[in-house]
């Protein structure tokens, strides 16, 4: 059982906000390749060549952003974590 601390709440470190944000990024930036890729296809680009020009970044960016957003985001996680283990044994 944990003890109560004073109330006050440990404030949000630059680092935290930092990869919160970049976390956030590559996921809006995943899900605007994906709609790229989805209209792209749909629009009638039966003939377009997916293998050329930026189309293999667009495709390379669905696959990996998602991954490093979690990454980043378990980070954040630990780190408060490790943060806040270190506030509560120091009262």
């Amino acid at each position: 059982m944990s003890t109560p601390h004073s109330g006050e709440d440990l404030p949000v470190r630059r680092i935290d906000r930092i990869l919160a944000f970049m976390s956030l990024g590559l996921l809006v930036l995943s899900i605007v390749c994906f709609l790229s890729i989805m209209i792209g296809t749909a629009s009638g680009m039966v003939q377009a060549d997916f293998s050329a020009g930026l189309w293999p970044v667009v495709g390379t960016i669905v696959y990996i952003a998602p991954i490093l957003a979690f990454v980043l985001l378990v980070a954040v996680l630990v780190m408060t974590f490790v943060r806040r283990a270190r506030a509560n044994k120091g009262l």
